[in-house]
């Protein structure tokens, strides 16, 4: 029996009519994955893209709206409205903005507050509206599902338990006088 298959795999391997069948069926595997992690890698440029464009948009609002102080509310539906195509993004946006003295500046910490949709609200870490002439910084993390996310690129973004990747965004603004 052995000899039988050892003579057909020798047989098999030597002829070379056919088609390339193989052949594609490797080569278009790695391109689709190729294609597949391109397509992610592009959505979420684009994502981030929109979240700091809408960030840029709400602070430049902040700053400039001297009579009225911002809500945590009408901020993140500000950010939410200019970031069009970012899907889940009032139930996904989580924001911080505080001050920052520039004269004595201290780093704000490091771990971006996120959360998801599916966890449990939890209180703001911290959002205070600045007063005039004082350095604000305004810290936006959105929580998304990734497209393809058993893709070679999908797989290596950091994920939480749920399945969610974050981008974060950063803006700083001096509060124009009143």
């Amino acid at each position: 029996m052995t000899n039988r298959l050892n003579a057909f795999l020798n047989r098999f391997r030597r002829e070379e009519d056919g088609t390339a069948t193989i052949e594609f069926a490797v080569y278009f595997t790695i391109f689709f994955f190729i294609l597949a992690a391109a397509v992610e890698m592009g959505y979420m440029n684009l994502r981030h893209a929109l979240l700091e464009r809408g960030v840029d948009l709400a602070t430049r609002e902040i700053r400039l709206n001297t009579g009225d102080i911002p809500t945590y509310e009408e901020v993140r539906q500000k950010i939410c409205d200019e970031a069009v195509i970012v899907d889940g993004c009032a139930d996904n946006l989580r924001l911080e903005m505080l001050e920052v003295d520039p004269r004595n500046f201290a780093a704000i910490p490091p771990g971006a507050d996120c959360k998801n949709a599916e966890e449990e609200p939890r209180p703001l870490r911290s959002f205070v509206a600045g007063l005039d002439n004082q350095l604000m910084l305004v810290r936006a993390c959105l929580k998304y599902k990734p497209a393809m996310p058993t893709t070679s690129f999908g797989l290596a973004l950091n994920k939480d338990a749920q399945g969610y990747a974050q981008i974060v965004v950063t803006s700083a603004f001096v509060q124009e006088p009143r």
